[in-house]
């Protein structure tokens, strides 16, 4: 379903599972980082009104997203760490060259935006499965399907703003360069990493 060419490295559950609160940390900052994203694109792209409301409601979303980790740190007796840079998401992002047209611009957001909640999707899908903690497994298995929706919104906007054919094609090399990626990922307890 998430069209992910190379799916991550079950043993990655493993690493999370031994770092629970670094995960729940890395977690935490993604979706504060989901939501800084909406709203960038209702500040870059305000003439879409569709997607502006699609983007408040999924800032409203992230951030109650933000706020089940948080509560889920602090019950833990934990306290919400540093962000830190996502190697993933800087790897993504050197994909798509810089410039272009408006519509350019957007679709390529749009893309990374999907792939980024499709992996996350995939990720929290093991982590339901396969972590012992079951308040987490739940947890998780609830947000696996948010992802999901939000995956398929951000790529249903692309092919509805760009070309179909274009897009596909593009989102296709997405997906390959981000199979390449993964093949040095999956060894921290980070999100994507």
């Amino acid at each position: 379903m998430l069209g992910l060419k190379l799916p991550t490295d079950p043993r990655w559950v493993n690493i999370a599972a031994k770092n629970i609160e670094e995960i729940l940390t890395d977690h935490a900052f993604c979706e504060q980082k989901a939501t800084s994203t909406a709203i960038s694109l209702i500040v870059s792209f305000p003439e879409y009104s569709e997607l502006v409301d699609a983007m408040i409601a999924l800032v409203k979303e992230e951030i109650s997203h933000f706020k089940m980790v948080h509560d889920r740190i602090l019950a833990r007796g934990c306290k919400l760490g540093r962000d830190r840079k996502d190697e993933y998401v800087s790897k993504l992002l050197q994909f798509f060259p810089k410039g272009g047209s408006r519509t350019t611009q957007l679709v390529h957001r749009l893309l990374y935006a999907a792939l980024i909640e499709a992996r996350s999707c995939e990720r929290f899908k093991l982590l339901s499965e396969h972590i012992e903690d079951q308040e987490l497994a739940i947890f998780y298995k609830n947000l696996m399907v948010s992802e999901a929706n939000h995956y398929t919104m951000f790529l249903g906007f692309a092919r509805q703003y760009g070309d179909r054919t274009e897009v596909d094609e593009k989102w296709e090399a997405l997906l390959d360069f981000e199979a390449e990626i993964m093949k040095d990922l999956g060894t921290k307890e980070t999100m994507h990493g």
